[in-house]
């Protein structure tokens, strides 16, 4: 069923007959919403598809402006929105289930919506759109008018919701960033205000991020100036400057995926990294919540869940990831957990409750939907089985009345229903499919794949069909698969060209006859094959883009090829062009689609660039070449785009369709169009392809990009039309029959093929295996299956080999034979590489020098000026007279005004001008500055120049110290040569890095290779040789030449320098022995040593006279050498100098360009202040005018209030006076009447129903509060009943009581809503002025950071960088105190300081002497007092030692020595009483050891007697106890615990008073014995005291 309109444009219908749109068929590619508790809903190409859930029927609703962009529901209401995608969008509101028309939106969006969202409650609609606008806006859809709107450029958005609990709160989310949206109301005025929600780091932890604007913790640079913001390092000035964040300072930020809204107003934030975040809808304080881990984790697989799709259930939300589950996570407080909820299996991409949520929907990434329904037994049913991507061919099962065919691009096949478009079957290829054709003759299908195989379907069983055969023809994916009109062959053109003929019969097991070429770009395969006729004619379409053409290439197959076909093709499978009659056509333009017709060899084309439908004619005569078509008939198509052409079975209908996405079908003789149907739209690129069935009665179409088949079915379909196909459908079908019955019962018996084919589980698990699982398979393949094409291509080259063996052999065999160094020190010198400079440069340094050299000129007549007004005329006069003196001076002193420590560097020590350079401390403006860099670069380069003159000088002194020793070298060479010494000769050369340019050449040394020497060189060389030989050979015949060679080298005199390699010959008898010599023997023997002897002393001579030659010639070249290095030493010094100098110099630039560039900072934040003051300006003079308004609003509507309110209390007070006419009694019954009101009964929700439903009973609304006034007057009606008029009372009087009851009541409902209006705009009214202030503010802020950094800027054009020059040694730190701040600091001549400091150290040496002075008087004095102090102290030890003598102790027996003249005979009667009382204490003391021993056995009885009573006791103790311990368990038991704690009690008691007692006396113990030592030490100071003296 189909609802809508198409639009009345495009070609007019003829003869009565009309297409409609049976149903459609098309999965979803966006989310799936409930309209209803039973009905779902889904956008597909121009339609947007209702399903049932119960009955699973379809409802169609076509958009009348081309493909359905997004789309809402708005349950409530029951009502649909969505957008078209054509230029300037609309929105259209539709109601359900009646599906019509209820509003249509129009905004001023440019391009596309990309999201819809109603509110919960009330008529609110908020759309979001992307490129260009970026807007926001909130619609009251009811009234079709926009309330507000807000773009925010740049910001994409993908999901939006409203809060179901407050709809003025709206959340936007995006990968990257989530924003809550505030609809604030007042009156009839709507505003948004955006809060973006700050997102925790990828980690889960939280950043805290400063402020850009005002950073506040920036850190103080006291000598390099203020440090700015990075805003302002980055010279930005706009408003980009408020987010700029350098590269380094951006963090990863958690990416959300889902958002979800909770009853608490709070939001569930699933991410991409798999954390999950609770958001504060008020605060927007964001909060990570932990994962709690259960014992038993999940799979490894599952460990790590992002989640896709988010669904809020009561403790919690579902989830879904990419790995086909759906999860529960259980929440409490801040921490979740996991639970497994479903498995499906496809990852899930959408769920949605239903309105009572009873039913979940899922939706998978496919675009299958399953409904999870709730309960006791919970079921989980498939509503739409998707199909894997969009339909790539669809096709009719032979006849087309019952069944046909789609195929996707991954290879699956469905069989379907044509009635209600049910899925019959499915089957997958497992590989990349192209195109599908249906066999006209058989109950087969043919499928192409990319890899150039052909797959033959047999759908003899709809249900489960079967892959027959598998045809793997080439190496090329195949592009066209078509069968002739009787289904005798197929036809497969590929994408390299060749177009492969086919047996279409299975029971020749689908044989490849052969292929012919064509051109590569093959656009249409078309044939014709008639009933009457026992050939087919095939023609291919192909393009020629270079020449802007069309190419046709007929041929014709004989219907008994398959039985002859060897003679038709070659070895290799090609067939032969004479044969088949192949002719070339050509087009002089380019068509887009060509079919050959059924009669009278005539061609109809679709033009690709023009929107024209041709004719052409072919020629009845044979030709040769390529001939050229003309068009015989033109038609205007009224369709743009490229199209394609199709025939009917009968051949009299030609169908076009196109990319706009009409279908037109045409008669075939006068072109015109008699039916036609909008299924599709240009926006979703039109028509892919369609099909028509052999009655002619169903047409199926398919969109290309929008993923929608429709099925057409005929409205009016009568007259010859409908006979003619008819009557050539029942012809056709009773030819076809036998073939039919033959060819389906051997498909009936044909066994499957065993191909990679697999189910819908199997394909999904190979959908979500990796690449590395497909390897895996592939390498499984024992043997690589070979294309068909290159089988006979082998086997063609197999019998030529076999052929000519013998000539290949032959041919076999023919191939067959077919920087500066020293010279003794490690010192390298390198000069400056210096590069021109450029013509902009000379020019800018020769305005910068006449630019000073004017200011110096300036600065001369300024001064002379102020002379001549001051009147110094003595001045002048000697200026006058000291003339020569002073330029003398200038001459000297021309290099500088200024001294070397306040230049900065040295380099006038190279002989540079800095005459013209400013002052370090008159830098101050950006001018200066620049003028001054351009002149320290001159410097520097003059610095350069000076020294690569002398390196220039000194190296030319190198060559001629090279040249001198290599040619000392030479003499020294001989000399070593004569004196036969094995010395090496040194020999200095240049370096590769003194001559880089000697790099470039080649030594012949280097060449490793031969020399290639040319024949003719070759002959000459033997020549030569040949000449040089016969020469030597001449010269030998000649006996003296030689015998002057032997003797004396080829000379006649010897010279001086042979004489070391002379030799005197021996005589010939020095061979005999001595005894036979004669004397003339002797004699020459005297006269051979006497020349021996001489010839050794001359030897000796001249060996001395060559060494001390070579002495002196290596002496020389040492000191040569030697004094070259010195030089170059110094040199080196120089450069080090030099390099110094242009540190130096290079050190000041730096200084002035960070200068500058601190002050384009400065100037950048200043900009960017003022700018955003305008800004912060603009803002405060809207929220001024906002809050005008606004109170103006407000005392507006207050004052509407207060009199309302002066009315309804109007209406209360004048009540009695309008009844006064009545009795007193019915007055005040009628009063009290007047005061009640209706008790309005809440609707009551089921319980079921809430505790399902986690939101509740919404928040009403407008629409709400109009349904409740609505109520309460239908409940006035019931008040106003005749029954409730009180006894006696006139009805009239009745009537007129009720109509002012009524009219209080509507004045209290008026009262109350603006009393709520009113609240509602003072709130909106307070937030207007919170937000003046806070602008306010923000102004005073910039105004206080403008004079922070214009007192900063002036501090830093004040204080200047300066570089001074120190002497090393003379600036000493200690402890690295360094002060930073030199705020009170001068700068002074260092000669003041110094003279300051000579006649402070003088001073310090004088005061150093007078104190050394004082200090040996304070230490003599120091003496003398300690000597007075020692004697002092021997006073004192001597007095105390008489003292110590006096009271020495004298006893009575040292009084009895002194006085008793015999104190020895004393001592010895002393003696002899002493031994007579130890004899008598002797013989004591042995009585009494006796006695005792006679009172120890006394004892020792006593102790047996007591041992024996003892044990008697012990006994009875034991008794005791037991009985003591009966008592006690007794007395436990009776409750005597009082007793036993008095007991305990009063032992503690005591205890601690035996305790306390002991510490007493152990005290008094101590006491005593302090006491006795005291006494004892008082009664020894009463002793008298001995002296010794």
């Amino acid at each position: 069923m189909a609802q809508g309109r198409e639009r009345d444009e495009g070609p007019h219908s003829a003869g009565g007959a009309s297409l409609s749109v049976r149903w459609v068929q098309g999965f979803p590619k966006q989310n799936v919403h409930f309209v209803n508790d039973n009905t779902i809903c889904y956008p597909c190409g121009n339609y947007v598809i209702f399903i049932n859930i119960e009955t699973k029927k379809k409802t169609v609703l076509q958009c009348s402006n081309g493909i359905v962009g997004v789309m809402a529901t708005n349950i409530r209401c029951e009502v649909v929105a969505f957008s078209d995608r054509k230029l300037k969008p609309l929105i259209y509101i539709y109601s359900f289930p009646g599906l019509t028309r209820r509003t249509k939106l129009k905004g001023n969006i440019l391009l596309d919506y990309t999201l819809l969202s109603f509110s919960y409650c009330g008529t609110y609609l908020a759309s979001y759109s992307s490129l260009p606008e970026f807007e926001l806006a909130l619609w009251n859809w009811e009234s079709s008018i926009i309330l507000c709107r807000k773009s925010q450029p740049g910001m994409d958005v993908n999901q939006m919701s409203f809060n179901p609990m407050n709809w003025r709160q709206l959340c936007l989310s995006s990968p990257s960033t989530v924003s809550v949206w505030t609809i604030e109301r007042s009156n009839q005025e709507h505003c948004f205000r955006a809060r973006s929600v700050k997102l925790p780091l990828e980690d889960g932890s939280f950043f805290n991020e400063t402020d850009v604007v005002f950073p506040q913790s920036l850190p103080k640079d006291l000598i390099y100036g203020p440090v700015l913001p990075l805003s302002a390092i980055a010279g930005l000035v706009g408003e980009e400057a408020e987010t700029f964040r350098p590269k380094d300072d951006l963090y990863p930020l958690l990416h959300p995926t889902m958002h979800c809204w909770t009853p608490t107003s709070d939001l569930y934030i699933g991410c991409e990294e798999g954390h999950l975040l609770m958001i504060n809808g008020d605060t927007l304080q964001v909060t990570v919540l932990n994962k709690i881990e259960e014992e038993s984790p999940l799979e490894d697989r599952r460990n790590f869940i992002s989640p896709v799709t988010l669904v809020y259930q009561k403790e919690g939300v579902l989830a879904s990831g990419i790995d086909g589950f759906v999860y529960s996570f259980i929440i409490k407080d801040r921490s979740y957990m996991i639970e497994d909820f479903l498995e499906i299996e496809r990852p899930v991409e959408h769920m949605a409750f239903s309105p009572n949520y009873t039913m979940l929907l899922i939706q998978t990434d496919k675009g299958s939907v399953y409904i999870y329904t709730f309960g006791k037994e919970p079921t989980l049913n498939k509503v739409l089985d998707a199909c894997d991507g969009k339909f790539q061919a669809i096709d009719f099962i032979t006849p087309g009345t019952q069944y046909f065919m789609t195929l996707t691009h991954s290879g699956e096949i469905c069989v379907w229903w044509l009635e209600d478009c049910a899925c019959v079957s499915k089957i997958y290829l497992n590989t990349l499919a192209t195109v599908l054709a249906c066999c006209p003759s058989s109950l087969s299908a043919a499928v192409g794949t990319e890899d150039g195989s052909v797959y033959f379907i047999s759908v003899y069983d709809k249900e489960s069909p079967q892959v027959v055969h598998k045809a793997f023809l080439s190496e090329s994916s195949v592009q066209h698969v078509v069968y002739d009109q009787q289904g005798i062959f197929l036809l497969v053109g590929t994408s390299e060209g060749k177009v492969f003929i086919i047996n279409a019969n299975s029971s020749s097991s689908f044989q490849i006859i052969g292929f012919t070429e064509v051109a590569k770009d093959i656009l249409q395969i078309s044939t014709v094959s008639l009933l009457e006729t026992d050939i087919v004619k095939v023609m291919v379409l192909s393009s020629l883009p270079e020449a802007g053409r069309s190419r046709l290439e007929m041929f014709t197959l004989p219907t008994l090829l398959p039985q002859v076909s060897t003679t038709f093709a070659d070895e290799r499978g090609r067939l032969k062009d004479e044969i088949i009659h192949k002719y070339l056509y050509e087009l002089e333009h380019a068509l887009s689609s060509a079919v050959l017709g059924f009669q009278s060899n005539q061609i109809y084309g679709f033009c690709s660039q023009v929107p024209y439908i041709c004719s052409y004619l072919l020629p009845e005569e044979e030709h040769t070449g390529i001939y050229i078509l003309k068009p015989y008939k033109k038609v205007q198509s009224r369709q743009y785009g490229p199209g394609l052409l199709y025939l009917s079975s009968h051949g009299l209908w030609l169908i076009t369709i196109a990319k706009c996405g009409i279908l037109c079908i045409r008669d075939v003789y006068t072109l015109e169009t008699f039916a036609w149907c909008r299924s599709h739209s240009h926006q979703g690129h039109g028509i892919q392809s369609m099909r028509i069935s052999m009655d002619g009665q169903n047409i199926l179409v398919n969109g290309r990009d929008d993923g929608t088949l429709v099925y057409l079915k005929w409205k009016r379909f009568g007259g010859h039309l409908a006979s003619e196909i008819l009557d050539y459908y029942q012809k056709l079908l009773i030819s076809l029959s036998s073939a039919m019955d033959k060819e389906n019962h051997y498909l009936s018996t044909t066994p499957k093929v065993s191909v990679d084919l697999g189910s819908d589980s199997e394909h999904t698990k190979q959908k979500a295996s990796t690449d590395l699982s497909q390897d895996e398979l592939v390498l499984t393949d024992v043997k690589k299956e070979i294309p068909w094409i290159q089988q006979k291509s082998q086997e063609a080259i197999k019998k030529e080999v076999n052929l000519f063996s013998k000539k290949r052999k032959e041919i076999k065999q023919g191939i067959k034979s077919l920087s500066k160094t020293c010279f003794h020190i490690p010192c390298v010198v390198e000069n400056f590489p210096m590069k021109a400079r450029t013509v902009e440069e000379l020019k800018e340094l020769e305005r910068v020098l006449q630019q000073k050299k004017i200011e110096a000129e300036c600065l001369k007549l300024r001064k002379e000026i102020v002379e001549a007004q001051s009147g110094v005329k003595l001045i002048k006069q000697r200026h006058e007279e000291d003339d020569e003196e002073e330029e003398e001076e200038d001459k000297t002193v021309k290099y500088s005004n200024l001294p070397n420590y306040l230049l900065g560097s040295l380099s006038t020590d190279f002989g540079v001008d800095t005459s013209l350079l400013s002052s370090q401390l008159e830098l101050h403006s950006r001018e200066e500055k620049i003028n001054q860099i351009i002149l320290l670069k001159d410097i520097i380069y003059k610095v350069k120049t000076v020294f690569n003159n002398e390196f220039d000088t000194a190296y030319k002194q190198k060559e001629f110290e090279i040249a001198r020793v290599k040619e000392r070298n030479v003499r020294i060479r001989e000399i070593i040569l004569d004196l036969e010494l094995e010395e090496a000769v040194w020999q200095p050369e240049f370096e590769d890095c003194e001559k880089p340019e000697r790099m470039l050449v080649v030594q012949d040394e280097e060449i490793t290779a031969h020399k290639h020497i040319k024949p003719w060189h070759k002959a000459k060389e033997l020549m030569v040789n040949h000449e040089k030989e016969h020469w030597l050979l001449i010269q030998d015949a000649s006996t003296r030449l030689r015998a002057l060679m032997d003797m004396m080298g080829g000379v006649l005199e010897v010279k001086k320098e042979d004489i070391l390699r002379m030799v005197i010959p021996q005589p010939a008898f020095m061979a005999k022995p001595d005894a036979v010599w004669t004397e003339e023997e002797r004699k020459q023997f005297k006269d051979y040593e006497k020349k021996v002897k001489e010839l050794n002393e001359e030897r000796d001579k001249y060996r001395k006279s060559l060494e001390a030659e070579l002495k002196k010639l290596q002496n020389s070249i040492q000191e040569s050498t030697q004094a070259f290095d010195e030089h170059l030493k110094r040199l080196f010094e120089r450069r080090v100098k030099a390099e110094m100098v242009t540190n130096q110099e290079e050190l000041k630039i730096s200084n002035l360009a960070f200068s500058l560039l601190l002050d384009e900072e400065l100037s950048s934040r200043e900009k960017f202040l003022n700018n955003y003051l305008t800004r912060k300006q603009h803002e405060k003079s809207q929220t001024s005018e906002a809050v005008r308004k606004s109170r103006e609003d407000l005392d507006v509507y207050k004052e509407h209030y207060d009199n309302l309110l002066a009315e309804d209390k109007v209406m209360d007070r004048s009540f009695k006076k309008e009844f006064s006419e009545i009795p007193g009694h019915q007055v005040d019954i009628l009063y009290k009447l007047f005061k009640r009101r209706p008790r309005i009964s809440k609707q009551k929700t089921h319980s079921e129903t809430t505790s399902v439903v986690p939101f509740g009973e919404l928040p009403g609304s407008g629409k709400l509060n109009k349904d409740a006034f609505a109520q309460l007057m239908k409940a006035m009606d019931e008040l106003d009943n005749i029954s409730n008029m009180p006894e006696g009372l006139d009805p009239l009087v009745w009537n007129h009581f009720c109509m002012t009851r009524r009219a209080k009541v509507e004045n209290e409902q008026k009262v109350k809503q603006k009393a709520a209006d009113l609240l509602e705009m003072a709130t909106f009214l307070q937030k207007r002025v919170e937000e003046e202030e806070k602008v306010q503010q923000e102004i005073e802020r910039v105004f206080h950071e403008l004079i922070l950094l214009q007192e900063e800027k002036v501090r830093f054009q004040l204080n200047l960088t300066i570089q001074i020059l120190l002497k090393q040694g003379q600036v000493e730190l200690e402890n690295f105190q360094l002060v930073l701040e030199y705020s009170d600091a001068i700068l002074i001549n260092k000669n003041i300081i110094e003279d300051l400091n000579s006649v402070i150290r003088t001073q310090g040496q004088k005061k150093v002497a007078s104190m050394m002075e004082s200090k040996d008087v304070h230490k003599r004095i120091l003496q003398i007092e300690w000597e007075h102090k020692k004697m002092e102290m021997e006073r004192e030890d001597l007095n105390q030692k008489a003292w110590d003598i006096q009271m020495l102790f004298f006893s009575r027996d040292r009084q009895k020595y002194l006085n008793e003249p015999n104190y020895e005979a004393l001592i010895s009667i002393q003696i002899g009483i002493m031994e007579q009382t130890i004899a008598v204490l002797d013989k004591t003391h042995k009585k009494n050891v006796e006695n005792c021993k006679k009172l120890l056995k006394k004892l020792g009885k006593f102790s047996n007697q007591k041992d024996i009573a003892n044990y008697a006791l012990s006994c009875n103790l034991r008794e005791e106890l037991v009985a003591v311990s009966e008592r006690k368990d007794i007395c436990n038991a009776m409750g005597s615990k009082l007793t036993c704690e008095k007991i305990v009690k009063e032992r503690y008691e005591n205890m601690m008073q035996q305790q306390k007692l002991t510490n007493i006396s152990k005290q008094q113990a101590e006491q005593i014995s302090i006491l006795q030592t005291e006494v004892e030490r008082l009664r020894m100071k009463t002793f008298p005291a001995l002296v010794q003296m």
